[in-house]
Order: structure tokens, then sequence, then C-alpha cells
């Protein structure tokens, strides 16, 4: 004999915690907080704004700065709508269509996350440098990609491949295909499915791993700072000032520049909290 209940008759057993016990958890985060994320931003504005805001201003609109946020604004502006395509495309396929090699697809977009931007550095180094498989070709034609913008751009966008397409497919895979099969039912094309059903559905998922991407690509160190060649003026972007400045003693200027990154952190953070409440205040509904 079996026994169902039903689920609404059903009420899991609560658990209730010591009021001490709160305080003591939510004491720790906040300390683990403040030391490890509060501090040191404090510290880096503190450093920034150490001899005033004339040396601050001048360091930040000094002729390699400058270089240094247009190369940086550039790659980010050329990486994240060939992401938002690529992003798009990627997770329409995967969590609308079976397919094979469905899972090496999933698996080749988790690839940034699991191999070290340096690699990657080097992996276009042996793909595109002076002595790598294209290095000769691209000499005869005159291209350069290693120690130029394009091998930034191509470093930036590898790092930044899986925030779009990452943040979508869970989505798209929870809201199924019932709308769009609608759509096409009652004469829609792709087109307009994708263009009036898909984006609007996926709006906010979308904006939010724009802005990851965004912040990501503006931080990027480790896969630049090999491709790039650190000429100053021409091929450094914020990051890779920030270390030139530092190794050359000029702390003051070096943790000016690092707070236009951590200004692009905590506006990162405002955006995400705007998007997720959006997004909460959507479910809720």
């Amino acid at each position: 004999m079996s026994i169902t209940q039903s689920p609404h008759t059903f009420t899991a057993p609560q658990t209730q915690e010591a009021p001490w016990a709160r305080w003591v958890l939510t004491g720790l985060a906040l300390a683990f907080l403040s030391l490890f994320l509060l501090l040191p931003l404090a510290a880096v504005f503190s450093e920034a704004l150490k001899k005033g805001w004339e040396v601050y201003l001048a360091a930040i609109t000094e002729p390699d700065a400058l270089a240094a946020i247009q190369l940086t604004l550039t790659a980010a502006a050329i990486a994240i709508p060939l992401n938002l395509i690529f992003g798009i495309a990627a997770a329409w396929a995967i969590a609308k269509f079976e397919f094979r090699g469905k899972s090496i697809l999933i698996s080749l977009i988790d690839l940034p996350f699991s191999v070290s931007p340096v690699v990657a550095g080097l992996i276009y180094m042996l793909i595109f440098g002076l002595q790598g498989w294209l290095g000769p070709w691209l000499r005869e034609h005159d291209i350069s990609i290693i120690f130029a913008v394009p091998g930034i751009v191509l470093a930036t966008i590898f790092v930044t491949v899986p925030f779009i397409a990452r943040e979508l497919i869970p989505l798209m895979q929870a809201q199924g295909t019932e709308e769009e099969e609608a759509a096409i039912i009652l004469g829609a094309s792709g087109w307009q499915t994708l263009w009036y059903i898909t984006l609007p559905n996926i709006k906010w998922g979308l904006l939010y791993g724009t802005i990851l991407c965004n912040a990501r690509a503006m931080g990027e160190f480790g896969a630049v700072s090999v491709v790039s060649g650190h000429i100053r003026g021409l091929t450094n972007t914020l990051s890779l000032h920030v270390e030139i400045l530092y190794n050359e003693y000029n702390f003051v200027a070096a943790f000016a520049v690092a707070s236009l990154l951590a200004l692009l952190a905590l506006v990162t953070l405002a955006l995400k909290t705007f998007v997720e409440s959006r997004v909460a205040q959507k479910i809720s509904r």
C-alpha cells in the first residue's frame, strides 16, 4: 500500500537559529568584507589622493594614462559586441536545440574559466608571434597582431567569452520553447521570433552578462600582459599602466590610475545590484 501526500498539506520544518548565532555570523561576514574588500578600496583612494587633487588629475590625464584609457575602452568596445552576438547565438542553440557536439560546445564556452589567462596569451604568441605558426606569413604581409592592438583585442575576447553565454543558457532553458513555437505557428519568421519573443524575455539577463563582461574586459591583466609588449602609450591598458607606474615607484600615479579601475568596479556593482533587483521584481510578479 502506498501513501501519497499532497505537497500543499506538507510543511517543511523551519530551523530557528539563536539570536546570538545570527549576530555572530553577520559580524563575521561584515568583518571579512571590511578586511578584504572595503579596506583595500579605501586604501586605493587614500593613496591616490595623498598629494591632493592636482596631482591626482595630472596622473590620470597625462598622455600615457589617456592612451591606456583609450586602448582599454577600444578593446572593450570591440570585445563586448562580439561576445554579445556569440553569447546569444550559443545560448539559443544550446537551450533550444539538440545536436551532436552540444556538450563539447558547452565545454569550450567554459574553457576560459579553467585556463590561466597567461596560458591564453602564450597560445596567441604561439599562433601569431614572429616565431609562431602564422608569424612568417603575417610578417610578409606587414600585419601586426602580437604587441599591437589586435592581439590585445583577441586576448580580451578570449577571457570574456563565457560571461554572456553562461548567463543566458540557464535563463533560456528555464523559459522553454513554447512561446517561440507559438510565434512560428502564427507565421513569425526566425528573426521576428528572436527580436520580439526571445530577446525581450532575456533582456535583464543579457544586460547582467554584458555588465560582467565589460568589467572583466576592462580589468584584464594576464592575457593582455603577454601579448601587449608593454609599449608605453601604445599597447598598455589601464591595468598594465598601473603595473608600470608601480614598478617605477611612482606610487601616487599608480594608485590614481588604479582608482579608475576601482571606480569601474563600484559602478559595475551598482549596475549589477540594480539588474538583480529588477529580475527579482519580475520573478515576484
